[in-house]
């Protein structure tokens, strides 16, 4: 028995030495001042770098990753110049009211009856101080019905005599014109009953060499007009 004691002891020291040199995983550290039983994880950083791009990699092999990726880049790219011409639009100057006007505007009867006659639109435009060349002035209406499909253009041309710079103590010169609509349609067929909308516009005309060149034109005058 003692010589199998004696055999004996030095396994088991030795089983013991071994579990004393056991090697402790990277993933897994001592903390100082804790018991063997307490061990504190400890994750390296290409751990957790492979952890996250392992699924990126996975989401944008696939067919649906790769769409959403295509959506992405889209998105970013369409929002760009939006927003660079959003920035544009706020530091824009207002434009400045152009010297042809359109002072009063009189559009009568309203309600209008086919029936009654003719639809008149008077307007009285002022010119600049300055013709520059400029022999025509042209006014014109646009007339539409609420669905679009009855249409009516209107336009009288008045010659326009040279003039004298006006100063500012006198008044620009100002001109009357007149338009005349019978209710007829671009078809010349009767329009029907409802609310429709006009748009009346001035300008100017200078001789060119292909004819009549536009030089200046006023802000236009809108409005609407009950058929019955």
């Amino acid at each position: 028995m003692s010589r199998l004691s004696r055999v004996s002891r030095p396994s088991r020291l030795n089983a013991l030495t071994a579990n004393q040199r056991c090697v402790i995983p990277t993933a897994l550290a001592r903390r100082p001042g804790t018991s063997n039983n307490k061990l504190v994880t400890r994750v390296s950083p290409m751990t957790i770098f492979r952890s996250v791009i392992t699924p990126c990699s996975e989401l944008f092999g696939s067919w649906t990753g790769r769409v959403a990726w295509v959506l992405l880049c889209a998105t970013l790219l369409l929002w760009t110049p939006l927003a660079a011409s959003a920035k544009s639009k706020r530091h824009r100057a207002p434009r400045p009211e152009p010297e042809l006007k359109i002072l009063e505007l009189n559009v009568s009867p309203n309600p209008y009856t086919i029936s009654s006659g003719s639809l008149q639109f008077t307007a009285l435009v002022q010119l600049p101080k300055e013709l520059n060349d400029a022999t025509l002035l042209e006014v014109s209406s646009f007339i539409t019905s609420p669905s679009k499909n009855s249409l009516r253009f209107l336009t009288t041309r008045t010659p326009l005599e040279p003039h004298a710079a006006s100063t500012d103590s006198t008044a620009p010169p100002r001109v009357s014109a007149l338009l005349t609509w019978d209710g007829l349609d671009q078809k010349k067929i009767p329009s029907g009953a409802g609310l429709y909308q006009y748009e009346v516009r001035a300008k100017l005309l200078a001789n060119g060499e292909k004819g009549p060149r536009t030089q200046m034109v006023a802000w236009p005058k809108r409005g609407t007009i009950e058929v019955k």
